[in-house]
């Protein structure tokens, strides 16, 4: 039982963080390409950046409620 514990919070921790870093780089990728468009950039690189670590927390303190649920009963339906 322990062991399950610690196999579902690993696989959590790895999902919630490689989640968080897809949304990190859609974000970077989308506000680049706005930026681009412009004649006079709308954002400067600090508020990318700022909004980078903003959408990375928030990202993390949702995927971190999200996967280990969704994890565990992936892992009871392969015991089955």
């Amino acid at each position: 039982m322990e062991r399950k514990a610690y196999n579902t919070g690993k696989y959590a921790l790895i999902a919630s963080v490689a989640s968080s870093f897809i949304l990190v780089t859609i974000f970077a990728g989308l506000s680049l390409v706005v930026n681009s468009s412009r004649t006079i950039p709308l954002y400067s690189q600090v508020d990318i950046i700022a909004g980078m670590i903003f959408v990375f927390i928030l990202s993390m303190i949702v995927a971190a409620s999200v996967w280990p649920g969704l994890i565990e009963k992936t892992m009871e339906n392969r015991q089955r």
